[in-house]
C-alpha cells in the first residue's frame, strides 16, 4: 500500500479529469461569436459548441423576456468545420478510453489495498491505466488546440440561412469549454504519468513468486 500512494492521486485526478472532459464536451461555449447585426441575436453574442449553435432573441417572445434558440448539428451537415468533427469524435473516445483508464486503476488499487500480492493483477492494470489516460488527454488536447486556432484567426462557418446566424463574426473568442478542456488535459496527464511511475516491490515472497 505503501508504494501506491501516486497512483491513488493518479486515480483521484484522472476522476476530476474525465469529469471535465465530459462538461466540456457538453457546453455549448467553444466559440463566442460578436456580431453586428442585433436584429436576430439580440444580446450579439452567440455560441458555437460542437454539437450546437445558441444565441439569445427577444424577437419571438413578449417585451421584457427572453429566449434562447439553439440549431442542433447533424452529422449530414457539409458546412460545420473538420475542427468541430474532430472534436465530436475525439471527445467520445477521451470519454471512453478515460473510462477505461478508471477501471484499470481501479482494479489495481482494490487489488493493492485487498493486500493482494501477484504481480500480474497490479503492475499491468496501473501500465494499462497509465496509457489510457494519456491517450485520452491526447484525444481532449487536438480538438482544443484546433479550435482555440480557429478562435484567434477568427475563422469563419458558413451557416444555413435557417440558422440566423452571420457567416462571419465581427469577433470571437474561446468560450468556456476551451479552458476546461485544458485542464482536463493536464489532470489526465498528470493521471497517466502517475500511474505509470508505478514499481512493484521486490520482497522475498514476491520473488518466490
Amino acid at each position: 500500500v505503501s508504494t501506491s500512494h501516486l497512483q491513488l492521486a493518479a486515480f483521484a485526478l484522472g476522476t476530476v479529469g474525465w469529469i471535465l472532459c465530459t462538461i466540456s464536451m457538453g457546453i455549448v461555449e467553444w466559440r463566442v461569436w460578436h456580431v453586428d447585426n442585433t436584429t436576430i441575436i439580440s444580446s450579439g453574442i452567440a455560441w458555437v459548441g460542437i454539437w450546437k449553435v445558441c444565441f439569445i432573441s427577444y424577437l419571438y417572445v413578449s417585451p421584457g423576456y427572453r429566449e434562447q434558440f439553439c440549431h442542433k448539428f447533424s452529422g449530414y451537415d457539409s458546412f460545420i468545420p473538420h475542427e468541430i468533427y474532430a472534436a465530436q469524435g475525439l471527445l467520445l473516445i477521451a470519454m471512453f478510453v478515460g473510462l477505461l483508464g478508471l477501471a484499470a486503476t481501479i482494479f489495481a488499487l482494490r487489488n493493492v489495498y485487498m493486500g493482494i500480492t501477484h504481480r500480474t493483477l497490479i503492475a499491468p492494470f496501473f501500465l494499462v491505466g497509465g496509457i489510457f489516460y494519456i491517450f485520452a488527454s491526447l484525444c481532449v488536447l487536438i480538438p482544443v488546440s484546433w479550435n482555440f486556432y480557429s478562435v484567434a484567426h477568427n475563422q469563419s462557418i458558413a451557416f444555413p440561412p435557417s440558422y440566423y446566424m452571420p457567416s462571419s463574426p465581427v469577433a470571437q473568442e474561446a468560450g468556456a469549454a476551451i479552458p476546461v478542456g485544458i485542464v482536463a488535459v493536464i489532470l489526465l496527464l498528470l493521471s497517466g504519468t502517475f500511474s505509470l511511475s508505478y514499481r512493484f516491490p521486490m520482497t522475498a515472497n514476491t520473488i518466490m513468486k
